[in-house]
């Protein structure tokens, strides 16, 4: 039986809100006018979503014209297996491989989005590493993940409360109050943000990136 019309359109822009979403993830905070936004949703009326930020203060950004959503959902660390391409935010330790500030799976057909390795915004001094696995251990410690990239290799150390997620699809319907974003988006010089994609997390979870 095949696929009604409207479920197509419905599925192909879910798998667009996704790509963007990946997108944004892998871009390098190394543009002046690019700024992340992390926080909960206080509304979204026509194109303005409000976000009360991690900061404690409200954002309001102006969402652009075919604007789209991906969905950030909960995943496990035992989903992390060779081969799979992930991006992971990390910090070093001093001594001994980096530790991981949370890890994204990226679903296969999104292999090789922006792989490389990147400072990134979400503590000081934390990288992106986006890369395939090419060896995961599990230790008493924890688990430990070799990545390769662009001919390096990297191996970073994933503790045992550190936040894992994948990408799905999701809705505007998705974006409602209080529910976690977090937004890619551009600052003008009167302060004014604009954004083209919303990633938000789906079942109650915070997008860690």
């Amino acid at each position: 039986m095949s696929r009604k019309p409207h479920s197509r359109i419905l599925m192909a822009l879910a798998a667009g809100g996704l790509a963007a979403l990946a997108a944004s993830q892998a871009v390098q905070a190394q543009d002046s006018n690019r700024v992340r936004v992390r926080g909960a949703i206080e509304s979204l009326s026509g194109d303005k979503l409000v976000v009360k930020t991690r900061e404690g203060s409200d954002a309001t950004i102006t969402l652009k014209v075919g604007w789209k959503v991906g969905g950030v959902k909960k995943a496990s660390v035992e989903d992390i297996k060779p081969g799979d391409f992930v991006g992971v935010a990390s910090l070093p330790k001093g001594t001994g491989p980096d530790g991981a500030i949370e890890v994204l799976i990226f679903p296969a057909s999104m292999k090789g989005t922006g792989e490389g390795n990147r400072p990134w915004d979400a503590q000081p001094n934390s990288q992106m590493t986006n890369a395939t696995v090419s060896n995961a251990v599990k230790s008493v410690d924890g688990h430990t993940i070799t990545l390769t990239y662009q001919g390096k290799e990297k191996t970073i150390t994933i503790a045992e409360a550190t936040p894992i997620v994948t990408l799905a699809p999701a809705t505007k319907d998705d974006l409602k109050s209080g529910a976690g974003v977090i937004v890619t988006g551009e600052k003008a010089a009167d302060g004014s943000i604009s954004a083209s994609q919303v990633a938000v997390g789906l079942n109650g979870i915070t997008p860690p990136m």
